[in-house]
C-alpha cells in the first residue's frame, strides 16, 4: 500500500517518463520511471500488528537504535526521562506511529536548518514537530520528528484533542531522517538496546506501568 502523500512525488516523474517517451528521450524515460518507483517504494505503508497493551511502548518508527539513556528536560518534566533516538535511513519506511493509547495533548511544529541528524545539535536546531501525547492515566509521552540533510519536510496527521491508539500513524518525515521519544524514567522497563533495528508500530520498546508513582 501507498500512503498518500507520496502520490505527488509518484504521478510527477511518471507523467513526466510517459512525455519523455513521446518524444522518444529514452534515457529520461528510464530516468524518470526509475524515481517514480522509487518514491513509491519510499512512500510504502505497510501493515503493522501492534500488540496492544495499555502498559507497553511501541516504536514510533523504522530504524536503527542510536541513542538510549536518562535525561532531565526541567522545561519539560519535573524528574529523569528516558530519551531513545530512532535514525531512519534512506530505504526505511518513513511513517511515524503513536507509541502509546491516548491523547494529543500538543503537536508544536518548529523551523530550523537541515543539520546531518547524527549531530546533537540538530535536535535543538533542525526543523521538528513536537507531538505530546498523554496515557489514560496521565503518563506523558513526546514523540519529536527531526528532519536532516535530505530530509526535507516533516508532516503531522494529528491535531491536539485527537485520540490515538497504539500504532495509529501521526506524522512522516520526507525523505528520511530520525525520530526522538521521551517518557519518564521511573519504573519503566526496556527492552532495546542501542544498535537494534526496531519496526513502527511493532516493536516493543519499553514497559511503563498504570498509574506508577513518579
Amino acid at each position: 500500500m501507498i500512503h498518500r502523500e507520496g502520490k505527488p512525488f509518484i504521478i510527477a516523474p511518471l507523467i513526466a517518463s510517459g512525455l519523455s517517451f513521446l518524444l522518444g528521450k529514452s534515457k529520461l524515460t528510464l530516468g524518470f520511471l526509475g524515481l517514480s518507483l522509487f518514491n513509491a517504494y519510499f512512500f510504502r505503508n505497510p501493515k503493522r500488528e501492534p500488540l496492544f497493551h495499555p502498559e507497553l511502548v511501541i516504536s514510533p518508527a523504522d530504524g536503527k537504535i542510536v541513542l538510549c539513556q536518562v535525561e532531565e528536560r526541567p522545561d519539560w518534566y519535573d524528574g529523569p526521562l528516558y530519551r531513545i533516538g530512532i535514525f531512519m535511513r534512506l530505504w526505511d519506511v518513513h511513517l511515524n506511529r503513536s507509541p502509546i493509547t491516548g491523547k494529543v495533548l500538543k503537536v508544536i511544529y518548529s523551523k530550523g536548518e537541515k543539520l546531518p541528524v547524527f549531530k546533537e545539535k540538530a535536535f535543538e536546531r533542525n526543523e521538528k514537530i513536537f507531538y505530546l501525547l498523554e496515557r489514560e492515566d496521565g503518563v506523558p509521552f513526546w514523540v519529536v520528528q527531526i528532519a536532516g540533510y535530505i530530509a526535507r519536510r516533516v508532516k503531522n496527521f494529528v491535531l491536539p484533542g485527537d485520540n490515538v491508539v497504539a500504532g495509529d500513524l501521526i506524522g512522516i518525515i520526507k525523505f528520511g531522517s530520525r525520530v526522538e521519544l521521551f517518557f519518564p524514567y521511573e519504573k519503566a522497563e526496556i527492552f532495546i538496546k542501542e544498535g537494534q533495528r526496531v519496526f513502527a508500530g511493532e516493536t516493543i520498546l519499553a514497559k511503563v506501568p498504570l498509574n506508577p508513582t513518579f
